[in-house]
Parts: structure tokens; sequence; C-alpha cells
């Protein structure tokens, strides 16, 4: 015969699952480098910190600083090789190219800047990744994103489309004295096929700084024709000048390309971001519901104990 409080304590036990005795389950044995306290080995970890390594980040950071230097240091030299074509050939008369030069200097100073600048602004977005990637949570714990840490993504996000856009007019700036430098060697180049055409003297083909508003129009000698313009396509100086500036257009190019790179990662960033923090407040609801039912549990099994 069930007696009526062995009923209700099966009844206790059918209403509520997690009053039941406890099962102790087996655990597997630990395979690997794995030791049974826990503790990763030396391959597991290696495999887990490079999971949390931003590697978009990491690729658009390394081509920026490619850009950036080629850029800073090749237009550094190419602008000192082009004063010096000028001051010898182009512009003897130091007071005609004064404000070039003074422009020119005022430009490395602006390029030393850009290269500090871009160097930090890198470090910053690399760090930036990797702190929002999803494999540091996994490494360092769990973290909660802030309203502030949501606003310098997007912040950073702003900035680097400004950037971008600033950089695009600097690599069509640097395309002009690509251009001109272009136009030099092409017609050297003309001169030296007229060289076994005695009907057409290359004396008449000459090239004249002056039309691309470089040096005044009473700059002297101005320009440079024939032979003269030949000898001077073959010095170091314009050699030199003409590829530095080809390779420093490239870098800009780069530059460019490496901010577009950035600012897609950055809004991919900014957009986990916010659905963590959605994350964040639905799984801070789900603890305080959890907590109340757990609540109610306990008072319930107070309540019965006391009861039976």
């Amino acid at each position: 015969v069930i007696t009526r409080p062995e009923m209700e304590i099966g009844r206790y036990h059918w209403m509520y699952s997690s009053s039941r005795p406890h099962r102790y389950h087996h655990v597997p044995a630990l395979r690997g480098n794995i030791s049974p306290l826990g503790i990763q080995g030396c391959f597991e970890c290696c495999i887990k910190c490079l999971g949390g390594v931003p590697y978009a980040s990491l690729v658009a950071t390394i081509l920026c600083f490619s850009g950036v230097a080629l850029f800073c240091g090749c237009g550094h030299v190419a602008l000192t090789g082009t004063v010096s074509i000028l001051e010898q050939h182009f512009s003897t008369t130091a007071s005609d190219h004064a404000l070039l030069s003074e422009v020119i200097q005022l430009m490395q100073y602006v390029i030393y800047g850009i290269a500090s600048f871009f160097f930090l602004y890198g470090i910053i977005l690399l760090a930036e990744g990797f702190y929002t990637t999803s494999a540091v949570k996994e490494l360092h714990g769990e973290f909660k994103t802030t309203a502030c840490g949501r606003c310098i993504s997007g912040m950073f996000v702003f900035l680097t489309y400004v950037l971008g856009v600033a950089w695009l007019g600097v690599f069509g700036f640097s395309a002009v004295p690509v251009f001109m430098f272009y136009n030099i060697w092409s017609t050297c180049e003309v001169i030296k096929s007229l060289q076994t055409n005695v009907t057409v003297p290359g004396d008449q083909i000459c090239v004249d700084i002056r039309q691309y508003g470089i040096i005044p129009w009473n700059a002297v000698p101005g320009k440079a024709c024939g032979p003269i313009l030949e000898n001077i396509c073959n010095t170091n100086e314009f050699y030199m000048s003409y590829h530095l500036f080809i390779v420093a257009c490239a870098g800009a190019g780069a530059t460019v390309v490496a901010l577009i790179h950035f600012l897609m990662i950055l809004s991919s960033n900014w957009a986990y971001l916010k659905d963590a923090s959605k994350m964040q407040a639905y799984q801070d609801i789900k603890a305080k519901e959890e907590q109340e039912l757990q609540d109610i549990q306990s008072r319930s099994k107070e309540q019965l104990n006391s009861y039976t």
C-alpha cells in the first residue's frame, strides 16, 4: 500500500526533474597534448592564437605601410631630383624658381608627417581589428560592448572614408609629374628617331617647362631643344626622378586600395559590435529570467519540504 507521503514525494519528483539524484557519467579519456587537468598543449595553443589573428586587417596594414613607404620615400627623392634638373637646365636664375623650391621643400615636410601619421594609424586599425575579432573573445573571455566602443568604431569608419577620398586626390596629383616626365622622355625618343632623317632637324623639337606653370614665363632658358634635351634625358637625375615618380604613383594607388580594404573591414567590425550589443542585452534578459525561475523553484522546494 502506498501511503500519502510517498505519493507526494513521487509527485514532487515528477514535477521537478532538477531534484532527481545526480547521475555520474563516464568521462572519456583525454587524448593529444591536453593534460588531465585541462591544460592545452603547445600545438593547441598555437592553433588557437593563430585563429585569433585578423588576417584581413593584417593584409590591409601591410599594403598600407608598403604604399605609404613607396609614396613618401620615392616621392621625396624624386622631388629633390626635379629641383636639380630645373636648376641646371631650365631655370638658371635662383629667383625664378625660388617659389617652386619652397613649395617642394614644404611638400617634403608634409611627406614626413604623412609617413608618421599613417604608421600610427595603421597600428591603431590593426589593434582595433584584433579586439573586434570573435576569436579573441575565446582567448581572453567574453567582453561587453559599450556605446563608447561602438562610437569609436564608427569614428574609424568615417575617418578612413575621409582619408580614402583624400588619397584619391593624392593619387591623381602624383600622376601629374609622371605625365610631365613622360612627355619629355617621349620627345627625346622622337629626337633619337630623327637622327637618321636629315630633312627634319631635331633642333626644332623642344620642351618648354614654362607651359606647365611650375616656373614663370620670364625664366631663362625655360626650354630645351634638340641635342640639349636629349642630353637631359640621358642624365641620371632625369632617369631616377622619372622612375621614382612612377613608383610613388603606384604607392599612392596601393594606399587607396588599402584604405578601401580597411573601410570594408571596419564596416564589418562595426556591424559585429552592433549585433554583439543586441546579443548581450538578450543574454542579460535571459539570465535574469533564469534566475527568477530558479528562485521560484527553490521557494517551491522549500514549501514542499515543509509540507512533507
